[in-house]
């Protein structure tokens, strides 16, 4: 669903949704950035989560010693707010099975722990290097201490739709599977639904447990050393991932990728000062809130969850923009894949009644006609250096609110110097 023309009513989307039973949503947690945390900490993301409709938070755990710490603070607080929490190994590092099982035996009892089919739920990141007896002795050991567990990995190698079948075939210790991928695989165009369709009937066919968890992702992009320097094409990732979940896909759960990676930059979250994004993630995260992605995703995730598009009963428009185009001089290379994102300003209007919303960055503007409901819009940038992107409600010829973005738009040079395809998302309420 392309930005510049999706201008989606709301009775239009009421008609098209069909009836699904209740679903869960659960955002993806790097336990890594909890290095600081307190128990406010957590109680606070945990607040800010369940407000949106959010069920619970993945625990994305790699083997350093002070992430397991932080476990009792994040169960306690998550006991204490009937939130949801489950284990996913993150495998690119070299876990031990014994560890495995103490931790997953540790915490699978308390009341937060997620159960599916009233198995607690656990989950990787990579893993299928480890081989089908790996995985077998994991559940073997944990059931020997009186733990049952469903497993659904992301096995991130399994990525093409005709190994669907191949991978239960190869893993018949799995229960379900992630499909970790929410990004268009390095082009210029959308990301299909092909793998998540694939790999859902093919758990289906394989009679495992599931559950299909499938990705919504809003952004893509990376600059750190060793060659960890991409963008995706993430410009309207989060209006379209968001309809082929709900309206497509219908997956048991959807896992937001991510609350809180902020070196990836598709965090939703706020940015916690607490967390030390090191030299280089700074430059590119420090400033560039999303906070309005949550915006957005409250209102799927309610759709997601009910089956029916929810009312809207006041004006927003979330809009979103680089500060920083493909034009301007910036220190060392470009990121992979840069070329593909638009220079444009985005914009997802969510109006009570109909209205006309302008887009303005400098001499370049553009108005769409926004129905009752949702509707989207772009506009490039404006060749003119240093220009804040204005968007206006529009009714009967009159701005009915208007916003300014905080940052304007450098076309001639990176101010730190370094490139930076990490977005800022702002709100017109």
């Amino acid at each position: 669903m392309p930005l510049a023309s999706c201008h989606v009513a709301l009775g239009l989307i009421l008609s098209l949704s069909l009836c699904v039973n209740a679903k869960d949503v659960f955002a993806h947690f790097m336990v890594q950035n909890s290095y600081s945390y307190t128990k406010g900490d957590w109680a606070k993301d945990i607040n800010a989560a369940k407000d949106i409709g959010i069920d619970g938070f993945v625990l994305n755990t790699a083997v350093d010693s002070y992430e397991r710490l932080k476990y009792p603070d994040a169960f306690s607080a998550a006991d204490a707010a009937s939130f949801k929490l489950f284990i996913s190994f993150d495998m690119s590092y070299s876990w031990q099975t014994a560890d495995m099982v103490k931790l997953v035996k540790d915490y699978a009892s308390r009341p937060s722990y997620y159960k599916w089919k009233g198995e607690p739920l656990v989950s990787t990141f990579a893993g299928d290097e480890n081989s089908n007896d790996f995985w077998a002795t994991l559940k073997k050991d944990l059931k020997a201490a009186g733990v049952s567990i469903s497993l659904a990995p992301a096995f991130i190698t399994f990525r093409e739709p005709d190994q669907a079948s191949q991978l239960f075939s190869k893993f018949t210790a799995i229960d379900g599977f992630f499909n970790w991928w929410s990004w268009p695989a390095d082009e210029d165009a959308e990301l299909t639904t092909d793998t998540d369709k694939a790999y859902k009937n093919a758990l289906s066919q394989a009679h495992r447990s599931g559950p299909f968890i499938m990705s919504v992702s809003p952004w893509q992009f990376k600059n750190l050393a060793k060659g960890q320097n991409w963008v995706e094409q993430s410009d309207t990732l989060w209006i379209y991932r968001w309809h082929q979940a709900i309206e497509e896909v219908k997956p048991d759960i959807v896992e937001i990728v991510s609350w809180n990676d902020y070196a990836e930059s598709h965090y939703i979250s706020d940015i916690n000062p607490k967390v030390k994004l090191g030299a280089l993630a700074t430059k590119y995260v420090n400033g560039f809130t999303h906070a309005g992605w949550r915006i957005m995703a409250k209102w799927y995730i309610s759709w997601f969850k009910q089956g029916t598009a929810p009312d809207i009963t006041e004006d927003k428009v979330i809009f979103w923009y680089r500060g920083y185009s493909k034009t301007a001089t910036c220190q060392g290379r470009q990121p992979k894949n840069w070329k593909y994102p638009k220079d444009e300003l985005f914009a997802f209007s969510m109006l009570k009644s109909d209205a006309d919303v302008t887009l303005t960055v400098g001499k370049s503007t553009k108005t769409f006609h926004a129905a009752k409901g949702i509707a989207s819009g772009s506009v490039p940038f404006s060749k003119e250096d240093g220009q804040r992107p204005v968007v206006e409600i529009k009714r009967n010829g009159k701005a009915v609110k208007k916003g300014t973005g905080s940052k304007a738009i450098n076309t001639k040079q990176c101010s730190d110097r370094r490139w930076n395809y990490n977005p800022l998302v702002q709100v017109v309420q």
